[in-house]
């Protein structure tokens, strides 16, 4: 009874539902890690490597507005979203299973394994990249859900980054252990056994915690409808329950054709959406974009570069000699070096809102921006271990800055057209411009606000503190 009352707690349920990003990143992290080395052990040529990391995210464009249509209108005992998060976990589990036994898999089915091998191996790497990383879709809608009220919403969306940063850490930490020599090596296998076979447990706890979530369809509907109009409603007929199923059925498939036919005119739309973008937004998704690519790019084959360029290793030399010993050993390196980056990650996130106050939004941003090719620059200049480390864990900086600042950028330029046009109408000074004079018609801020007929909707969106006019934040928020 007590264990009931507390899984039911806020708290709880927050954390037993974040516990599945956790999971997940810890996942990724590791994929991410581990991946491009074992496609280099197989044969697999750099040029083509790109093409199979690509899949994951190439079906991830296709299919995430097709599942969160469909799990907007889902309905089930189960609710709307952890059905979907389910499936998409399975295709997890099975991921981390075919990765390390697709040699195993292909002799099972073939004599010339190699070619099968490889195919096992890119299929289980495209399902790890596409369903981990769509899953986060419905997690993020089901938190949503659960957790509505602004400070409910605020308090379970950190916690939120705060795991995944975590499990980033986890993630990146788990493939520099020499796990061939652990204690659990006769049990599980060599590396990569041990290390997916670890990842597998983790992640089915984190699944498991799930089940334990309250449903928020289940509590929509008790709120809804209350003990006295439950015992009110009559009970349905047999018939009347199979009518109730054909037409749920055929609802539907009808919320399934209309998120096909959405997803047929996306492109139109965004399109249409890229044209109407103000020339500030574009720019500054322009810079994101180009920023993102080349951080992914260097996160991707970061492991493979020290293991290659700095150990002088041979990825398809056989287990035991001199060259595959010194490759396993630079991807262990190289695993510590991104490990390093997420810890410096987390840092700068804690202290980005002081750097912001003291020298602004732009500034920070752009010297992270500028701060990434110079740390490359020093990697391929240098041919010391304990220098790229070093140079590979400050680019945590730049993954801080990309993670927080264009969405605080763009809510500023929101904010500064919307507060404008408030003060404009009111006759007052600009907000944020550094003018703290009032307009001569109003004897107070509050006054000067509530003369505004501000809808309810813009109302919510300027309740936003500004540090040089807290007392016209309270102004707005009160009307």
């Amino acid at each position: 009874m007590a264990l009931n009352v507390f899984l039911r707690n806020r708290r709880a349920q927050l954390l037993l539902l974040n516990s599945l990003t956790f999971g997940l990143e810890v996942c990724l992290a590791a994929g991410i890690t581990y991946v491009p080395p074992l496609l280099l052990e197989v044969g697999v040529e750099e040029k083509f490597m790109t093409m199979v990391l690509g899949i994951g995210p190439v079906l991830g464009l296709v299919f995430v507005p097709l599942i969160g249509s469909a799990s907007d209108h889902w309905h089930s005992s189960y609710g709307r979203r952890r059905p979907f998060i389910w499936v998409l976990c399975l295709g997890v589990l099975l991921s981390l299973f075919i990765i390390p036994h697709a040699s195993s898999l292909a002799s099972l089915f073939a004599l010339n394994a190699r070619p099968l091998e490889i195919a096992f191996l890119i299929l289980g790497i495209g399902l790890l990249d596409f369903c981990g990383q769509v899953c986060f879709t419905p997690l993020e809608a089901l938190l949503s859900d659960l957790f509505q009220e602004p400070d409910n919403c605020r308090q379970a969306f950190s916690l939120y980054a705060f795991m995944i940063s975590l499990g980033g850490c986890i993630g990146y930490l788990l493939p520099a252990i020499d796990w061939g020599a652990s204690f659990l090596a006769p049990y599980l296998g060599g590396q990569e056994t041990c290390l997916f076979s670890l990842l597998a447990v983790i992640f089915l706890g984190c699944v498991l915690a799930t089940l334990f979530v309250t449903e928020e369809a289940a509590v929509q509907v008790d709120a809804l409808d209350g003990p006295v109009l439950k015992d009110a409603l009559p009970k349905p007929s047999p018939s009347a329950c199979c009518s109730c199923q054909l037409s749920r059925s055929l609802l539907q498939a009808r919320h399934v054709m209309q998120a096909l036919r959405n997803l047929c005119t996306l492109v139109p739309r965004l399109h249409s959406l890229y044209c109407r973008i103000p020339k500030v937004i574009r720019r500054l998704f322009v810079a994101e974009l180009c920023s993102w690519m080349a951080l992914m790019t260097f996160m991707l084959f970061y492991t493979d570069f020290v293991g290659e360029g700095l150990y002088l290793g041979v990825p398809r030399a056989k287990p035991g000699t001199d060259a595959r010993r010194r490759y396993d050993e630079g991807v262990r390196m190289g695993s510590l070096g991104l490990f390093l980056q997420c810890v410096t990650s987390i840092f700068f996130s804690t202290i980005m809102d002081r750097m912001v106050k003291q020298f602004g939004t732009r500034a920070v941003y752009l010297a992270s921006v500028v701060f990434f090719p110079a740390a490359a620059f020093v990697m391929c200049l240098s041919h010391s271990v304990i220098v790229i480390t070093i140079s590979a864990a400050l680019t945590g900086f730049t993954f801080s800055a990309l993670q927080i600042l264009p969405y605080t950028l763009a809510s500023l330029y929101h904010h500064e057209k919307q507060v404008g046009i408030c003060s404009g109408a009111a006759r007052m000074v600009w907000v944020c411009s550094g003018s703290t004079q009032r307009s001569s018609s109003f004897t107070s801020y509050p006054q000067a606000v509530s003369s505004l007929k501000i809808p309810m909707t813009l109302r919510r969106e300027l309740s936003i503190s500004c540090p040089k006019h807290p007392l016209l934040t309270t102004s707005i928020r009160k009307c």
